[in-house]
């Protein structure tokens, strides 16, 4: 890695570094074998990403001294479910990897959570890397330890914080995404962005993203960074990462998530925004920003999903406690609280973001 390579550290135990630039895949290797050392490593990807990058990160891990094996899933989150993983597990076993071994998640948001999760129980836990190919994983999910498949009732009901070792991300990988793909993960951007500062918004306005994306993702990381150090297993603060989140979910499983996350994120950040400002939650006018930033990044600001349809599936959401609901309510652009309420409550309150 280089002086012009953007490193972002994640202060948790163990510490790892986030690792930003043009070329990184064709490089990881000579960076794994000196933060690892030499050792046998299983790449795991899907149908979409193998074609594009395993030959190259195969190379460069054999070319800095590891033993490589890899082995390749079906694409999306359809596949991202209980019979996916054990399947990973068995070729884990298969291979005879050990403790000393690691795990490689080469792909999007799909291949880093099975794969994740995958290292997190087999032999009780081993080491695993990611290096994220899409825009929704670079800026989110590959950072702060979060694995999970779907169950049948729910998106991530299954799942274990892995922190892991260290994350690589290649912008030039974001150069193969189709736009809506691309799309996808701008919609967790914006999401960082309504969370964190006007500024970082601001840059999704204006078209930064699409000019500089290596500036945006070390901007996002560097954002959820903090956050993970200081709430690593999502017990406050964390929680306000579900932005959009408690609507997306639902959206996704009203689809059978045939709606991609990023998708449903952006329309579920809409609603809530329109929900926020009609019920007097919001210490400013801010729907119609967001919609119109969302837009701008081709993303969505509604759904044709019913609320009764809505809020039956995201009562099923692990967000919920008994009888209540945690969701994130955006106040202005930069600032969000977290906000409990009743189940009764939910119905309405998704009703008045359909509505507005």
């Amino acid at each position: 890695m280089t002086d012009s390579i953007r490193t972002i550290p994640v202060r948790v135990q163990p510490p790892y570094d986030v690792s930003i630039g043009s070329g990184l895949l064709g490089r990881c290797g000579d960076y794994l074998a000196a933060l690892l050392g030499q050792r046998k490593i299983a790449v795991l990807t899907d149908d979409t990403v193998a074609p594009l990058y395993l030959d190259t990160v195969t190379a460069a891990l054999e070319g800095a001294g590891f033993t490589v094996c890899s082995h390749v899933f079906p694409a999306g989150e359809g596949h991202k479910d209980l019979s996916t993983l054990a399947e990973l597990l068995e070729f884990l076993a298969s291979e005879h990897l050990t403790r000393t071994d690691c795990v490689a998640a080469l792909g999007g948001g799909v291949v880093g959570d099975m794969a994740g999760f995958a290292a997190a129980v087999y032999l009780r836990g081993i080491r695993y890397v990611q290096l994220p190919t899409t825009l929704l994983a670079a800026v989110d999910s590959s950072v702060g330890g979060k694995t999970a498949v779907d169950l049948t009732a729910g998106k991530n009901l299954a799942g274990a914080f892995c922190q892991p070792a260290a994350v690589i991300c290649d912008t030039d990988c974001l150069k193969t995404l189709p736009p809506d793909v691309f799309a996808d993960g701008a919609a967790e951007a914006v999401k960082t962005g309504v969370l964190s500062d006007e500024g970082l918004f601001a840059l999704f306005e204006d078209g930064t993203l699409t000019a500089d994306p290596g500036e945006v993702i070390a901007r996002c990381v560097a954002y959820k960074a903090g956050v993970v150090e200081r709430d690593e297993k999502e017990q406050g603060e964390r929680k306000l990462l579900n932005l959009g989140h408690t609507v997306g979910h639902a959206i996704e499983k009203c689809s059978g998530y045939a709606i991609p996350h990023g998708h449903a994120v952006a329309a579920g950040l809409a609603v809530i925004a329109r929900s926020a400002e009609a019920l007097g939650w919001t210490e400013e006018p801010i729907a119609a920003r967001i919609a119109a930033c969302l837009a701008k990044n081709g993303l969505p600001t509604g759904t044709d999903f019913s609320a009764e349809a809505l809020a039956e599936a995201a009562l099923s959401d692990k967000k919920r406690a008994g009888g209540d609901i945690t969701l994130v309510i955006p106040r202005r652009i930069g600032a969000c609280q977290l906000r409990k309420v009743p189940v009764a409550d939910l119905l309405p309150i998704i009703r008045a973001g359909l509505e507005g």
